[in-house]
């Protein structure tokens, strides 16, 4: 296949910006775990970060787009012929639906569409197999999962990133890097991982946790647990009142939850039972006052 025109080629639906800075994509090689395990891509593009992946790995890649699947075919036949490149064309969430992405643990690469980017992360926390996750996404991403305690940034994603390892913000990449340029600064990001973390309970815990930032965090929970206890449980943590959800640590997050996920859902569907009522009741005054 012949591409005459990146800009154009680029598919608006799959959010596609192709990296073509070699300088980068050095970059992206270097901060690469020192070990010899295998590399998963997702989103190989028209190839380039796969043929610098190709020196130092053995690569499996996941392409969408069926037009860019003909072309690395054509690109990389002696890699696929020798066993070091293997494609695999379809929708990579699909293939996470029946398990790892790999067989054997791996070490995950990949300039992610904007668009995706989160969710293909959390995918990857959950993988056994995932060792690392060593992504381009939009910048605003990469600081939400590496900030700190304390940070205004510091939200459930970056909880999410603690619980699994360590998250590392590398570097950035301006726009004039890609064809065609994004309308964002993108950055890579480098999540270790130590372990797994596939509790969506959890997930759905921190949502509530973080829903209104920079409100406190006990009035975010006492939205659905049972104001009482969530004051209980401040005082025997010892935690300010006052705390805002940026400011209470990983492992406070853990403590809490520990202590509330037994009630998590039970206390869910009362909430939402006095909510419908009392949209119910109102309905009926309603009725009652235009009859």
């Amino acid at each position: 296949m012949i591409i005459d025109n990146l800009a154009e080629f680029a598919s608006k639906k799959f959010g596609q910006n192709f990296l073509k800075n070699q300088h980068y994509l050095h970059k992206i090689i270097e901060a690469m775990p020192k070990d010899d395990l295998p590399v998963a891509e997702i989103g190989p593009g028209l190839g380039d970060l796969t043929k610098e992946l190709l020196k130092v790995r053995n690569v499996t890649a996941f392409e969408v787009d069926k037009r860019l699947c003909e072309h690395l075919s054509t690109e990389f036949q002696e890699p696929i012929h020798t066993g070091k490149f293997e494609l695999r064309c379809g929708d990579v969430l699909e293939r996470w639906e029946s398990g790892s992405l790999l067989d054997e643990p791996y070490h995950l690469v990949a300039n992610l569409p904007y668009y995706i980017a989160t969710n293909i992360i959390l995918k990857a926390f959950k993988d056994e197999h995932c060792q690392s996750i060593l992504v381009m996404v939009q910048k605003e991403v990469a600081v939400k999962f590496s900030a700190k305690v304390g940070d205004k940034a510091f939200s459930s994603l970056s909880v999410l990133a603690e619980s699994v390892g360590k998250a590392t913000l590398c570097f950035d990449v301006e726009a004039e890097a890609f064809v065609p340029p994004p309308n964002v600064t993108s950055a890579v990001l480098l999540i270790e991982k130590r372990v797994s973390q596939d509790d969506e309970k959890f997930e759905h815990f921190l949502k509530i946790a973080f829903a209104q930032p920079r409100k406190k965090l006990s009035k975010n929970l006492s939205t659905v647990f049972s104001k009482v206890r969530i004051q209980q449980l401040f005082s025997t943590l010892e935690l300010d009142s006052n705390l805002r959800p940026h400011e209470a640590g990983t492992s406070i997050y853990h403590h809490i939850y520990h202590e509330l996920k037994d009630k998590l859902d039970g206390t869910q569907q009362s909430k939402q039972r006095k909510v419908s009522k009392s949209r119910a009741k109102n309905t009926t005054n309603n009725q009652r006052e235009t009859s």
